[in-house]
Protein backbone atom coordinates (compact mmCIF):
# COMPACT_ATOMS: atom_id res chain seq x y z
CA UNK A 1 0.00 0.00 0.00
CA UNK A 2 1.53 3.35 -0.84
CA UNK A 3 0.59 6.42 1.06
CA UNK A 4 1.18 10.19 -0.27
CA UNK A 5 1.84 13.39 1.85
CA UNK A 6 1.15 16.29 0.69
CA UNK A 7 2.94 19.37 1.68
CA UNK A 8 4.03 23.17 0.84
CA UNK A 9 0.61 24.43 0.49
CA UNK A 10 -0.10 27.94 2.35
CA UNK A 11 -1.59 31.98 1.66
CA UNK A 12 -0.07 33.78 -1.40
CA UNK A 13 -1.02 36.87 -3.05
CA UNK A 14 -1.68 37.21 -6.82
CA UNK A 15 1.35 36.81 -9.08
CA UNK A 16 3.37 35.02 -6.38
CA UNK A 17 5.01 31.55 -6.41
CA UNK A 18 4.64 28.37 -3.82
CA UNK A 19 6.05 24.65 -4.56
CA UNK A 20 4.18 21.75 -3.31
CA UNK A 21 5.77 18.47 -2.56
CA UNK A 22 4.17 14.88 -2.47
CA UNK A 23 6.09 12.28 -1.00
CA UNK A 24 5.27 8.53 -1.51
CA UNK A 25 5.84 5.87 1.20
CA UNK A 26 6.52 3.23 -1.43
CA UNK A 27 8.17 2.54 -4.52
CA UNK A 28 5.92 5.82 -6.68
CA UNK A 29 9.54 5.66 -8.91
CA UNK A 30 7.56 3.67 -11.39
CA UNK A 31 3.85 5.40 -11.30
CA UNK A 32 2.89 8.22 -13.33
CA UNK A 33 2.25 10.89 -10.96
CA UNK A 34 -0.63 13.79 -11.39
CA UNK A 35 -2.22 16.73 -9.27
CA UNK A 36 -5.66 17.35 -9.00
CA UNK A 37 -7.91 19.92 -7.42
CA UNK A 38 -11.36 20.60 -7.64
CA UNK A 39 -13.16 22.51 -10.39
CA UNK A 40 -17.31 23.48 -11.16
CA UNK A 41 -19.21 20.11 -11.42
CA UNK A 42 -16.02 18.07 -10.83
CA UNK A 43 -14.53 16.91 -7.33
CA UNK A 44 -11.05 16.02 -8.55
CA UNK A 45 -9.94 18.07 -11.93
CA UNK A 46 -7.06 17.24 -13.56
CA UNK A 47 -3.96 19.73 -13.27
CA UNK A 48 -0.91 18.34 -14.39
CA UNK A 49 0.69 14.64 -14.50
CA UNK A 50 4.45 12.65 -15.43
CA UNK A 51 5.18 9.70 -15.85
CA UNK A 52 7.70 7.87 -14.51
CA UNK A 53 10.01 7.68 -17.36
CA UNK A 54 11.58 10.20 -19.15
CA UNK A 55 9.18 12.51 -17.34
CA UNK A 56 7.15 13.55 -20.02
CA UNK A 57 4.90 15.81 -18.35
CA UNK A 58 1.19 17.16 -18.90
CA UNK A 59 -0.79 20.18 -18.12
CA UNK A 60 -4.29 21.67 -18.19
CA UNK A 61 -4.49 24.42 -20.17
CA UNK A 62 -5.51 26.99 -17.45
CA UNK A 63 -2.03 26.36 -15.91
CA UNK A 64 0.54 25.76 -19.01
CA UNK A 65 3.33 28.07 -18.92
CA UNK A 66 2.43 28.52 -15.14
CA UNK A 67 3.07 25.09 -13.69
CA UNK A 68 5.87 23.33 -13.86
CA UNK A 69 5.56 19.77 -12.08
CA UNK A 70 8.94 17.24 -11.71
CA UNK A 71 9.95 14.31 -9.86
CA UNK A 72 12.99 12.40 -7.92
CA UNK A 73 12.05 9.07 -8.51
CA UNK A 74 15.36 8.61 -5.91
CA UNK A 75 13.48 10.12 -2.92
CA UNK A 76 9.70 9.03 -4.33
CA UNK A 77 8.86 12.53 -4.62
CA UNK A 78 6.81 15.03 -6.92
CA UNK A 79 6.95 18.74 -6.88
CA UNK A 80 4.27 21.12 -8.31
CA UNK A 81 6.01 24.65 -8.58
CA UNK A 82 3.44 26.86 -9.20
CA UNK A 83 4.49 30.57 -10.98
CA UNK A 84 2.35 33.91 -11.13
CA UNK A 85 -0.78 32.26 -9.27
CA UNK A 86 -4.05 33.65 -9.66
CA UNK A 87 -6.68 34.08 -7.32
CA UNK A 88 -8.87 31.12 -9.21
CA UNK A 89 -6.16 28.87 -8.66
CA UNK A 90 -7.35 28.97 -4.92
CA UNK A 91 -8.26 24.86 -4.16
CA UNK A 92 -7.47 22.15 -2.59
CA UNK A 93 -4.50 20.09 -4.47
CA UNK A 94 -4.35 16.55 -4.65
CA UNK A 95 -1.37 14.01 -5.44
CA UNK A 96 -2.33 10.87 -7.00
CA UNK A 97 -0.39 7.75 -8.12
CA UNK A 98 -1.33 5.52 -10.81
CA UNK A 99 0.17 2.09 -11.05
CA UNK A 100 -0.63 1.59 -14.70
CA UNK A 101 2.33 3.90 -15.48
CA UNK A 102 1.30 4.48 -19.10
CA UNK A 103 -2.25 4.69 -19.31
CA UNK A 104 -3.95 6.61 -21.72
CA UNK A 105 -6.42 8.52 -19.56
CA UNK A 106 -4.05 10.14 -17.08
CA UNK A 107 -6.58 13.08 -16.79
CA UNK A 108 -9.28 11.05 -15.53
CA UNK A 109 -8.77 11.08 -11.33
CA UNK A 110 -10.64 7.47 -11.11
CA UNK A 111 -7.27 5.85 -13.35
CA UNK A 112 -5.26 7.00 -10.36
CA UNK A 113 -4.64 4.36 -7.36
CA UNK A 114 -3.65 6.16 -4.32
CA UNK A 115 -4.43 9.86 -3.36
CA UNK A 116 -2.68 12.17 -0.50
CA UNK A 117 -5.19 14.24 1.83
CA UNK A 118 -4.71 17.39 0.12
CA UNK A 119 -2.83 21.05 0.77
CA UNK A 120 -4.76 24.12 0.80
CA UNK A 121 -3.29 27.04 -1.96
CA UNK A 122 -5.04 30.08 -0.83
CA UNK A 123 -4.40 33.21 -3.69
CA UNK A 124 -5.67 36.47 -2.17
CA UNK A 125 -6.03 39.04 -5.03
Amino acid sequence: QVQLVESGGGLVQAGGSLELSCAGSGRTGTYTMGWFRPAPGKARAFVVAIRPIGSTTYYADPVKGRFTISRNNAKNTVYLFMNRLKPEDTAVYYCAADRSSYSGRYQSPNEYDYWGQGTQVTVSS
